[in-house]
């Protein structure tokens, strides 16, 4: 990330965190309430085109990723969250029932805001 978008892309993730917090408080962690509330902090939702290109927005809400715990996959209740500040920033998200947390970090170019959930 350059200087400026890690200056903008943390002035982003401190908007986020109150509504992440309040929404955590409230146990409201599902993806519509927290797509709600971001879309509330004035975000759009990301669009693609034809061909799967970003054609505007910059909101990604999605629910938590499956996981392996002891014998099989488990996907926790819980909602992620990708905001794209510039094409080198992104802020990262999530809120559950344990815990929530917001980050800044560069887009993964397999995956944009998103860790791509397999070996990088």
């Amino acid at each position: 990330m350059s200087p400026t978008s890690e200056k903008d892309a943390q002035h982003e993730a401190a908007r986020i965190e109150p509504v992440l917090k309040r929404l955590w408080q409230q146990k409201k962690w599902d993806p519509k309430s927290v797509r709600a509330a971001l879309i509330g902090l004035g975000y759009e939702e990301e669009r693609a085109g034809p061909k799967g290109e970003r054609s505007g927005g910059q909101l990604a809400v999605r629910g938590m990723e499956p996981r392996f715990e002891g014998d099989h996959y488990v996907t926790p209740e819980g909602t992620r969250i990708g905001v794209r500040v510039h094409p080198d920033a992104c802020v990262t998200a999530f809120v559950q029932q344990t815990n929530y947390q917001v980050q800044t970090n560069g887009p993964y170019l397999e995956s944009g805001c998103f860790e791509p959930p397999f070996g990088h």
